[in-house]
């Protein structure tokens, strides 16, 4: 067998919000979407247009608190090219929620509270 990374998921309140947000912290845009035939639930998977890897924001109609996202024990990680260029981006935005120089890498945060971490492209 041979398994290959298909996709993450996280929970959101506000599916504009959040399809907005990742599209412009991280370029990421619709590649995907399911919509319940009752309205309950709303699936928008975004993806960076060269891998097959995407990123399901799931959204639950009758939710109205936020989710518990525990300690922040997980996160989703994503290279970039450009890290100082980035960085400056996502300062302008607000959302750099904790930067580690000493290993190169910085969080942001999402409108729901999710940490994405930032690191560079190997081989920059």
């Amino acid at each position: 067998m041979n398994f290959k990374f298909n996709h993450f998921n996280f929970n959101v309140l506000d599916l504009e919000k959040s399809v907005d947000f990742y599209k412009e912290a991280l370029g990421l845009t619709e590649v995907k979407r399911k919509e319940a035939p009752d309205g309950s639930f709303i699936l928008i998977y975004v993806g960076d247009g060269e891998s097959d890897f995407s990123l399901e924001l799931t959204w639950m109609r009758d939710r109205t608190e936020a989710y518990d996202l525990g300690e922040q024990e997980f996160h989703l990680a994503m290279a970039v090219d450009d890290y100082e260029e980035a960085f400056k981006k996502h300062q302008e935005m607000g959302c750099v929620e904790y930067v580690n120089e000493s290993m190169g890498i910085y969080f942001i945060t999402d409108p729901d509270g999710y940490w994405v971490e930032i690191v560079r492209k190997k081989g920059r």
